[in-house]
Formats: C-alpha cells, structure tokens, sequence
C-alpha cells in the first residue's frame, strides 16, 4: 500500500485514530520523591514475578499523580544523543498501541505488544505523528506475522517500508531507561526512569512513566538500543512499585522469524 498524507486521518480508518484521544485509564509511575523502599525486589520471588497482571491496555488504575512526558521534538534530557536516532522508528499503531520498527536478519520489522493486534491483522501504522514534526507523517497498513501473549509480543510486515533507521535489539540494560511512545495515542514522547532488574523473561522498570497507549513501546537502553518491549502496568498514585515489560532475549527465543544474531549485544 502506497504511503498517504496525514490529510488521510479524515477516512474512516483514520478517525479510529482520532477516537482514542478519548480513551480513559492511565497507569503512570510518579516522579516525586517516595521511599527508598518503595520500589519492589522485583525478582526476589521468582514464583511471584511469574504471576501475571492483567494488560495495561485493559487497565484503569492510576500510578502517580502526573504523567511526565516530553515531546519527542522539544526533548534535551540525557537521552538526547540517541533519541533522535530511535524515535524514527517508533510508530503508532491503530491509534492506540506503540510499535518500534527494529532491524533483523530477515529484514527490518515493527513490534508491539501480542495483546494490541491479533495473527493475520492488518493495523494502521503512523510513522512520525509528533508535535512539530521533523519530517513527513508517513501512513501505510502492515499484516501480522506474528503474535503471543507470553511472552507478550506481535511483530507487524509494514505494506511500505519507511526510510527510517531500524532499532538494535540488545540484552543489555543500562542504569537509566527510556520509552518513547505514543500515550492515549496521542503525539509521540519521550520519558525516562530506573532500571530495576530483569528474571523471569521480564525487565522491570521504576518512575518510568506509561498510559494506555504505551503498550507495545521498546524499552531503550542508554545507547539507544531496545531492550524490552513495555506490556504492564504496576505501580500506584504514590509512584509507587514498577512497570515492566518482556524482554529482547524471551521475545527472539520465541519468535520464528527473529534470530538469536539480532540480538547485538549481551
């Protein structure tokens, strides 16, 4: 399918887009301060981090009082060097999902969380909706080749493939994180936060904030790298617990069209 102009919004297919600036529910890790132990021993109990909470797409639980994002274009924070680089890549997925495209062997393509599409789909992919814009906002469809709930994942084949640098996949987390992401659908931003830990085939993540609408978004290492694809929710209105999310190395394992050589680093 042929690239269109953003004009094409006004289709059908695009007001499902609009429609979703009207989704309710946030799940938001909150930046003041709270405890020193307010943050979980996230892999102290492996039995416990296997238990699995429901969705954040489905969730309606507010964590922390404020969402702090920044968008992608007006972003100068400690990701900047690699931001600019990555957030190409990242895409906005039928209104109301993230997806970044990332590079592989068989050829670059987009994945998002399993729980946002299902086998077969043929979502709406929106590459570069941002406030001020530094390029053209680029639509075309992609089908889904792929989609698991656990661990939870789907990679999409776009119709048209943008020109944009594909992200690296990597094991190997940093001190800080980053996610940037399309929240409630809306224009795309950038936040950061703490790395936790990772066991069980999931990385966790604190004061890192998300919505509805982050799902699906690549949890970003300091060289830009992704990490993790964000899934959940855990955290409450006193910032409070972790997000967290699956990681690179559970999703390749998993995958038939991923390799374990996409993986650039461990």
């Amino acid at each position: 399918m042929a690239l269109r102009p953003l004009e094409s919004f006004m289709s059908p297919r695009g007001r499902i887009l609009a429609g979703t600036f009207l989704l309710l529910g946030l799940t938001a890790c909150g930046k003041q301060k709270v405890p020193a132990d307010s943050h979980p021993a996230v892999c102290e109990s492996p039995t416990a981090s296997r238990v699995r909470q429901p969705s954040e797409v489905s969730g309606l639980t507010q964590c922390g009082p404020i969402a702090d994002f920044t968008p992608i274009n007006s972003y100068q924070g400690e990701f900047a060097d690699v931001a600019q680089t990555a957030e190409d890549a990242v895409v906005l997925i039928d209104g109301r999902c993230t997806g970044t495209l990332i590079e592989a062997s068989a050829g670059p393509v987009v994945v998002t969380a399993g729980h946002c599409v299902a086998l077969g789909d043929r979502p709406l992919l929106v590459f570069n909706f941002e406030d001020q814009p530094d390029g053209d906002t680029l639509i075309t469809e992609g089908t889904v080749i792929e989609q698991s709930l656990e661990p939870d994942y789907a990679l999409i084949h776009p119709d048209a493939m943008p020109k944009v640098t594909p992200v690296l996949l990597t094991a190997v987390p940093s001190e800080r994180l980053a996610i940037i992401q399309h929240p409630r659908g809306k224009p795309k931003v950038i936040a950061e936060g703490e790395y936790l830990d990772a066991c069980n085939s999931l990385v966790y993540y604190a004061d890192l904030d998300t919505l509805v609408g982050s799902s699906g978004a690549g949890v970003l290492n300091r060289q830009g790298q992704l990490l993790g694809i964000h899934t959940d929710g855990d955290c409450d209105e006193t910032g409070r617990g972790a997000n967290r999310g699956w990681t690179t190395e559970a999703i390749v394992a998993a995958s038939p069209y991923l390799v374990d050589a996409d993986i650039v680093a461990r």
